[in-house]
């Protein structure tokens, strides 16, 4: 399983290269172009701590943070949907792979 959610081009940032976040099974990556590079930070389902929306009128910003004290994985610019989305198969493969109990 991984599905993929792309930023919108009429946010600040995501003009000429959009962010993109990735949510797989065992991750979840935002990849962030540049002229000559591509930044792409990714935390393991494992480390995830929390998941944090914040929405405004159009966007939504995603902050994920890490159990290990490292940068938080932030985007900008996603719809409420992809957002709502993006929490939903975190904590749905964090179930699966770590269930309680």
């Amino acid at each position: 399983m991984s599905e993929t959610f792309r930023a919108s081009r009429w946010t600040q940032g995501n003009h000429l290269f959009v962010t993109v976040i990735e949510v797989t099974d065992a991750a979840v990556i935002r990849r962030k172009r540049s002229w000559f590079t591509v930044n792409e930070i990714s935390i393991h389902l494992s480390k995830v701590a929390s998941v944090r929306i914040e929405t405004g009128l159009l966007w939504s910003d995603i902050t994920v943070e890490s159990t290990g004290g490292s940068d938080p994985l932030a985007s900008h610019g996603h719809t409420k949907a992809d957002a709502r989305r993006i929490k939903e198969l975190i904590e749905a493969a964090q179930g699966r792979a770590f269930p309680k109990g």
